[in-house]
């Protein structure tokens, strides 16, 4: 599961950012490196692309369709020639991380796949977006631990004072939710204090 990290617009379109662009790149060098896992999951072998617009909390309108995060990764992805090793998917309708896994969920795009320890659901994100990705695989899907492997993609080391905040934030307001509608209900309201703020 590759995790957007935004748009830019361009040239009177979007193209990928190049956090985005370098966790593409991150996927097809996890791809290439283990090509031989890839080729005895066969048919099987699936990789998503999650992200819609992430500025949309923001207030910013959506890019048109084709243009979201998923949409971008999934024709760099192609263009690269990463639907060699696997089947790939979007989703595109998220606007947050926890969208992200909520989306992926709700459309099936992990269907058929049971994660544990020896086959565990690959996250490529930037490594100081693992520890929130891994905290909300664990709300959304159950995961936790050995059941996800961290692939992460090469960029800046931090993502600043604005993720340790998001991180800390989310084990507060998630805390005791399980269900879909309650993470939702819980990070509409923390995101229109925050826009109110």
């Amino acid at each position: 599961m590759v995790f957007g990290n935004g748009v830019v617009a361009a040239g009177g379109g979007y193209e990928l950012s190049t956090g985005s662009a370098a966790r593409v790149r991150a996927a097809l060098a996890y791809a290439e490196t283990y090509a031989r896992e890839f080729d005895r999951a066969g048919a099987a072998a699936r990789i998503v692309f999650s992200g819609g617009w992430a500025h949309a909390r923001q207030g910013a309108p959506p890019p048109p369709e084709g243009c979201r995060e998923g949409d971008l990764m999934l024709q760099a992805a192609r263009a690269a020639g990463l639907d060699r090793y696997a089947g790939l998917r979007a989703e595109c309708r998220s606007r947050s991380t926890l969208e992200n896994f909520l989306h992926t969920a709700e459309d099936g795009l992990l269907g058929g796949y049971a994660f544990d320890a020896r086959r565990p659901l690959g996250v490529v994100t930037h490594a100081w977006h693992l520890p929130r990705v891994r905290y909300l695989a664990g709300k959304v899907l159950g995961l936790r631990g050995r059941s996800l492997l961290d692939v992460p993609a090469a960029g800046p080391e931090t993502g600043g004072a604005y993720e340790y905040a998001l991180r800390f934030a989310a084990r507060v307001w998630f805390c005791g939710a399980r269900e879909p509608a309650a993470l939702r209900r819980r990070e509409e309201r923390v995101v229109g204090l925050i826009r109110g703020v």
